[in-house]
Order: structure tokens, then sequence, then C-alpha cells
């Protein structure tokens, strides 16, 4: 059987862990801050927890990553006491963390001078995609790699597409973020238009959800917008962060791309409101970038 090492239990971690161990997957988990209350729930579908980096990768066929940026996961891949450090020859390491093209690339580079192989593994669909399995999942790397891997990428997501080459992954994953972006704030504008009108917004989701314009966004999260329940399913940190992961590997020399640098100062709007701690609130809170 194969041992995999899952490393991150947060809010998407700790569901992927305990998604493979459902496929009777032998996994082993760690988490860099112990007794959360998700390392129980893992527990108790068959997660093995283990103390330390070096105790989840031992004896690891596959290492997997799910953290926030591009420091934790260089961290734990090639810091002190970390997966490089610990892992066997040969080990297959699969970062499923958003941390760009350019930092999936020279981490590929990395790993692979140290003797391991790299996919760069980013995936969609929030706190309930990982729940349910429906993740989309974006896989950059060597295609055998790929192959090998896909088992384990099934039992986490619905959605599995390679991309090509190191990096590819995390690239689309940054097109991905952006259309996510642009579509909020379109939808939160739609919203307040409508309340401009004197019409329900809730109309707009009812209504324009089922035709041209409809998407995840509105669907999802419209009505959270008109109710004010901002909740973090995904927080404006961590798009705040992915866009600007995408403004990096953007360069200074790119073309303008207008909507995507208006709705990224959008997030940031939110993201330093009530002493910075609109971060922690969900993306559809930058309908308060209007409002407030």
């Amino acid at each position: 059987m194969t041992n995999i090492a899952f490393l991150g239990l947060g809010i998407m971690g700790g569901s992927m862990a305990i998604n493979i161990a459902k496929h009777n997957l032998a996994v082993t988990a760690w988490n860099r801050t112990a007794g959360r209350p998700i390392a129980a729930i893992a527990a108790a579908a068959g997660v093995k927890i283990a103390e330390t980096i070096e105790q989840a990768v031992t004896n690891a066929d596959i290492a997997i990553t799910c953290v926030s940026d591009v420091q934790d996961v260089r961290s734990i891949l090639l810091g002190e006491n970390s997966v490089a450090t610990h892992a066997k020859q040969g080990t297959l390491i699969i970062d499923m963390s958003t941390i760009g093209s350019q930092a999936a690339r020279e981490i590929a580079k990395e790993l692979q001078a140290k003797g391991l192989r790299f996919l760069d593994a980013p995936v969609s669909g929030g706190d309930i995609g990982a729940q349910n399995a429906t993740l989309t999942i974006m896989v950059g790397g060597d295609r055998l790699d790929f192959e090998e891997a896909l088992p384990i990428f099934q039992a986490m997501g619905k959605s599995i597409t390679y991309c090509g080459e190191s990096g590819n992954g995390q690239a689309i994953k940054l097109c991905n973020q952006l259309l996510c972006a642009v579509n909020l704030a379109s939808v939160c504008e739609a919203i307040e238009f409508a309340i401009n009108q004197g019409v329900d917004p809730k109309l707009v989701v009812e209504v324009c959800s089922t035709g041209a314009a409809g998407s995840w966004q509105l669907a999802n999260l419209g009505n959270k917008i008109i109710d004010g329940d901002f909740a973090p399913g995904f927080a404006i940190k961590h798009m705040s962060k992915d866009l600007r992961l995408a403004k990096e590997a953007l360069g200074e020399n790119s073309k303008p791309l207008p909507a995507f640098e208006f709705t990224s100062q959008l997030f940031n709007l939110v993201k330093a409101m009530d002493d910075g701690q609109g971060s922690e609130q969900g993306t559809h809170a930058i309908i308060r970038a209007y409002r407030e």
C-alpha cells in the first residue's frame, strides 16, 4: 500500500486528508499547530496523526502539502527538519497550496537536486469542495508522476487536469483566481445596481443565475452578500495573497489588466478594515468596499 503524508490540516487540508483516508489509503498527517479540532476528526476517519514532519514523511511514498503561502511551503519542504531532510529518495512531493508559478518552478528544481520528485497541484472549490471531494485540481510536473498520483487526486476532486510542466498548475490556478475575483466584483456591482433601482436584490441571484450571467460566485455567494453573512469559505486574506502572486507573475513589463488591478484594490481595502480583521472575512465581503 502507498504510504501518504499529508502536511497541513487547515480549512481545506483537513477535509482533503480525510477524503484520502476514506479511499482506504494509508494517511499520516501533521499540522504546524497541534491540537486543532480537525485533527481529532481526521483521526476518527482513519488518519494517523504525527507529532513531527519526520514522523509523517520518513516512510512516505507521497508527501502532500496544503498550507498558506510561499514561505510556509518552503519551510516545510526545504527548511530545517523539513520534508527534504527526512523523506526517502524518490518520494513524490505534491504541493496543493497556491504559491504562484515562479515559486513552484524554483521549488521543483531544488527538490529534484535532492533526489525528490515534485508536482504543483493547486485546487479550487473552497471548503465545500474540499468537504465533498469535488475540488478542481490543476497539476503541473512530470506526466508519469501525475499518472501515479491520479488515484489520490480522484479521492479529493472531481475535475483533475494535467496542465504540463512544473509551474503550469499554479499558472492556471492564478487565472482561476483572477476570474473569481473579477466576477465577484461584478456580482457586488449588480446587487448594488438592483438596490439603486428599487428592486429586491435576491431577484438578481434567482433570475440571473439561470442565464448567460450565471456563475458559481453569483449562485453560491450572492444571497450571502445580500444577507451580510461574511463567514469565510475562502478568506479575503487568501484571495489578496493570490492576487499578489498573480501580480508578481505578470512582471513589470506586462500589458495592463485594468479589471484585475481594480479588483485587487477592492480586496486590499477590505483587508485593511476593522484594524486588519477584515482580512478574516469571506471573499464576498468585498461588497464592503462599495458600502463603507
